[in-house]
């Protein structure tokens, strides 16, 4: 599903396989401190992402550069008759095109992608102090007020080398 927006000129769509690099370079700006993947496992990654029918990255392209990105996964549901429930991560839009309804966009149309695969919600995550994302993230439909989301992430790795016969213990 593609949309072009008149007023802005942007072209939402799904990104495409030839992608990757301009994904990488939004990703960067909104987590600059990530490690950098090995070329063959981003590219790995990526074709698995696109080639998924329930995950996508959503872009919106601007004079033939991506503008912004979201991504959306749909993960199967027991519960709701059965329904997917979306999961929206990443939303991103390049310093040179914010404030411009990008992200607003790559959102909505994330969501129509959603209802169209018939999730019974869609969550979206956020840091607790970013109030004008919040405010974004509100103006598409999504509400801060009905559940809560908690977020639990691993221990630092501490790398334990083996002992070798030539080093001592």
């Amino acid at each position: 599903m593609n949309t072009l927006t008149r007023h802005t000129g942007a072209h939402v769509r799904e990104a495409v396989i030839g992608e990757l690099v301009a994904v990488q370079a939004l990703y960067a700006e909104l987590r600059p401190d990530d490690p950098v993947l090995a070329p063959e496992d981003a590219s790995r990654l990526w074709r698995g992402i696109v080639d998924n029918p329930y995950a996508c990255v959503v872009v919106a392209e601007v004079s033939g550069q991506l503008g912004a990105t979201c991504m959306l996964a749909t993960i199967p549901n027991l519960a709701s008759g059965g329904r997917r429930i979306g999961i929206v991560e990443h939303v991103i839009t390049a310093s040179a095109f914010r404030r411009r309804g990008f992200a607003r966009q790559v959102l909505r149309h994330a969501l129509s992608l959603a209802w169209a695969q018939g999730c019974c919600k869609v969550l979206l995550l956020s840091g607790v102090a970013r109030e004008e994302a919040h405010g974004l993230y509100e103006s598409v439909g999504f509400r801060g007020d009905v559940e809560r989301g908690f977020v639990a992430k691993p221990a630092p790795v501490t790398i334990v080398r083996p002992h070798t016969p030539e080093q001592p213990a």
